[in-house]
Parts: C-alpha cells; sequence; structure tokens
C-alpha cells in the first residue's frame, strides 16, 4: 500500500506542477499589488489547467498525509522527492525547458537518494 500511496503523490505533485508551471508562463507575469492580487485571481478562475493543478495538489496532499499515518516520516519525504526526478525529465520533454548538465547530474543524486531510502 505504502509504494501505491508514494506513486499517487508524486505522479500528483509532478502533475500539478506542471500544469502550474505552464498556465503561470503562459498568464505572464503579474503585480503582486491589490489589483495585480485581483487579477491574479481572475485568471486562475479561467485558466482550466491551473484549476486541474490545485486539485492534483489536494491529491498528493492527501496521499502524502495518509502514507505518513502509516510510515515513518523519515521514509515518506525522501521518498516524495522522486517527484524531483520526474519533473526535471518532463520540464525538459514537455515544457521544453533547457536542462543544464550539472542539474541533470543534480536529480539523478536525488535518484540515488531515493532509491537507498526506499530499499
Amino acid at each position: 500500500m505504502k509504494w501505491i500511496l508514494v506513486t499517487v503523490m508524486v505522479l500528483a505533485t509532478v502533475l500539478s506542477d506542471l500544469l502550474q508551471s505552464f498556465e503561470m508562463k503562459r498568464a505572464g507575469e503579474q503585480s503582486v499589488g491589490a489589483r495585480g492580487l485581483m487579477r491574479l485571481l481572475g485568471e486562475i478562475a479561467r485558466r482550466r489547467f491551473l484549476i486541474l493543478a490545485i486539485g492534483c495538489m489536494a491529491v498528493s496532499f492527501f496521499s502524502f498525509m495518509a502514507l505518513v499515518q502509516t510510515e515513518p516520516l523519515s521514509f515518506a519525504v525522501p521518498a516524495s522527492a522522486a517527484s524531483f526526478v520526474l519533473e526535471t525529465v518532463l520540464a525538459k520533454l514537455v515544457l521544453r525547458e533547457r536542462i543544464s548538465a550539472r542539474r541533470a547530474a543534480g536529480a539523478l543524486i536525488v535518484l540515488c537518494g531515493v532509491v537507498l531510502v526506499g530499499g
């Protein structure tokens, strides 16, 4: 059951972050004042992918809550770091971001840590 929760949590986190990044880049820069905040809230309400991202965040949060009820926090938090690796790969493939060799190496080191903790 723990691996199902980890998988759901990681996939929901990754999907949420990808959708957020995609939509916020499309929305452009927003000011932080009261008017900017209202405009940003309006943008959020009109963006389907951003609303889906918020739903994915909720799934990720509740999966994490269920995981820490049954597993030690020292397992749950490092296992959730698998999202960093998947997000890096998908940022390159889906969002067409440039990933430097240093960043890729960092993601691989995180992957090694996840494997060590999970084993």
